[in-house]
C-alpha cells in the first residue's frame, strides 16, 4: 500500500465546487492536518480524496473501462439522447390529436 504525502505550504490547485456534509471528528482531522501542513482545507480533503480514489482496484478498473468507452455510449449521454425535445412535446403539428369532449 503507498503512503499519502501531504507536501507543506503547497495549496494553490485549480478547484471545482463540491457540496458535502462531513463527520465532525473528520473536519477536526482535516482542520488540524491543515495546521500541521502549513495548508487550506481545501488542499487537504483534496489529497485525501485522491489519494483514496487511486487505493481502489474496482475503482480504477471501472474507471479505466469508462475512459475508453466512446463519450456517446455512456448512460448517462444515451438517456440524454433518448429524451424527447421539449418543441416535440407542444407542438401542434407533431402533438397526437385528442377529442375535446368525450363522446356519450
Amino acid at each position: 500500500m503507498s503512503k499519502l504525502k501531504i507536501e507543506h505550504g503547497v495549496s494553490r490547485i485549480k478547484r471545482a465546487k463540491l457540496q458535502t456534509y462531513i463527520d465532525q471528528t473528520v473536519s477536526d482531522d482535516i482542520e488540524l492536518m491543515g495546521e500541521w501542513s502549513d495548508n487550506e482545507t481545501h488542499y487537504i480533503v483534496n489529497e485525501l480524496l485522491h489519494f483514496a480514489l487511486t487505493q481502489d482496484d474496482d475503482f480504477q478498473k471501472y474507471k479505466a473501462e469508462q475512459q475508453a468507452k466512446p463519450k456517446s455510449s455512456s448512460p448517462r449521454a444515451a438517456s440524454i439522447q433518448a429524451k424527447p425535445s421539449p418543441d416535440s412535446a407542444t407542438n401542434p403539428a407533431t402533438a397526437s390529436a385528442v377529442p375535446a369532449t368525450r363522446p356519450q
